[in-house]
This record gives structure tokens, sequence and C-alpha cells, in this order.
């Protein structure tokens, strides 16, 4: 998938930043030529979309923008600090859903708004129980099963009863 780029600005080829401005030159990937046209531009929850030409080879290749948002730590249980992850959340939930019958992108949206909400906190710490009492709540709307092995995970079930117990609130 040579002409797909995935990911934020992670791009294969030389990014070169113009004085203050924001504005971001990028080469060609396949040529490295310098002039390119901007032929589709979306709003998508990975961020802007723009569908991009090499004004050279005419070949055409999307990139991802998204706006960098200062860190946000999150402090664990032990009172340790860590910065937000945002692959460590998208992983954490994936698992839940591993082999259930739910959409990959309800998922990803779900992942989206969590995301948004810590986000939105416009705090700079935030604790992991409030993160994981999130996830657990959007966890819960959507499947049943994802939600109790997150809660096994989450909780730290010790044996049969711990399961049973959140089981019975549901």
């Amino acid at each position: 998938m040579r002409g797909h780029l995935i990911g934020f600005l992670r791009l294969t080829f030389p990014l070169r930043y113009c004085s203050r401005l924001i504005k971001i030159k990028m080469d060609c990937p396949y040529c490295s030529h310098k002039e390119l046209k901007v032929t589709d531009k979306r709003e998508s929850p990975e961020g802007i979309r723009r569908r991009r030409e090499c004004l050279k080879c005419g070949k055409r290749f999307t990139t991802y923008e998204k706006v960098a948002i200062e860190d946000i730590y999150v402090i664990k249980k032990d009172n340790r600090r860590e910065k937000f992850s945002r692959e460590k959340l998208e992983s954490g939930i994936n698992r839940a859903f591993e082999k259930r019958p739910v959409e990959k992108n309800k998922i990803d949206k779900m992942i989206n708004e969590i995301e948004e909400q810590i986000r939105k906190t416009g705090k700079k710490e935030i604790k992991s129980s409030v993160i994981g009492e999130l996830i657990m709540k959007k966890i819960k709307k959507i499947d049943n099963v994802a939600y109790i092995r997150f809660a096994s995970v989450y909780r730290d079930f010790q044996d049969i009863n711990d399961f049973k117990r959140e089981m019975r609130e549901l």
C-alpha cells in the first residue's frame, strides 16, 4: 500500500517546516519532486485527510494531518506518572473485543470518543481509574462479553465469585 500513508504525519518522505508558519512542505514519496497539488480535502476521524498528486510523475497518495495536542499524563494506581498513549488504549479495548461480532469502525469510533473526552477535560493529568471507568461505561453499551473481559483485567478478578458479582450487576 505504498500509495496510502498510515498515521498522522508519520510520512515516509522529508518534511520542511517554513519559518514560524504552520505550513508543511513535503516531497513526492515516489519521485521526490517538490511540487504537489491537493486534489481532495476532507475531515475524517483520523484528522484532516488530503489526497495529493505529484505535478511531475502524476502519482497520487493520501496524508492524514492531526493537530498536535499537549501531552496528558496518566496517574497510575501506585502514583507513577506515564504519558497518555492512544496505542495502549486501543490495545486494551481491542483485546476485550477480540473475536466478538462487533464492527471495527464501531470500536474505533468508541476509542476516538474516549480520547476526545479525556482531552476535553483540559487537565494535564488524569487518574487511570477515571479512564478505566470511562472505558467500562462505553464498552458496556456495546457488548456485555467484551465488558466482562475488560472488567476482569481492569478490576483484577481473582476468582469465579468476582465474575459472578460483575455479571449480576449487568
